[in-house]
């Protein structure tokens, strides 16, 4: 007797926990669903990107000032000029959260950028 409820209990118990995964498989593929989460890989991805393009660019100036000095170029900048890359060598604070992210500069008046 003591089997048979035993295994009527466990037979049970496998129904619910394949019934719930199935469920929960069958909601995940629904196609907003399927929407939502490529939209949230999509922004990550971006966020990503824009991360590793801002990355790129201070090791570009850093690099710049540092043979402008071997070199000898460290003229006076000119203030006229759009971009004074003297500033932009100075690392940048980590955000306070994990979930911000730092913000591309904006320069309307920089030729040397694709756009």
């Amino acid at each position: 007797m003591f089997r048979r409820t035993f295994w009527f209990t466990a037979g049970a118990a496998a129904g619910v926990w394949a019934t719930t995964k199935v469920n929960r498989k069958i909601k995940q593929l629904t196609p907003e669903s399927l929407a939502a989460q490529a939209a949230d890989k999509a922004i990550e991805t971006g966020h990503r990107i824009k991360d590793f393009a801002l990355d790129v660019r201070e090791g570009m100036v850093r690099r710049e000032a540092e043979l402008g000095g071997a070199l000898g170029l460290e003229a006076p900048v000119d203030p006229d000029l759009p971009v004074q890359r003297h500033y932009a060598v100075e690392a940048p604070e980590p955000p306070a959260d994990k979930n911000t992210y730092r913000k591309l500069p904006y320069n309307l008046n920089n030729r040397n950028e694709d756009h």
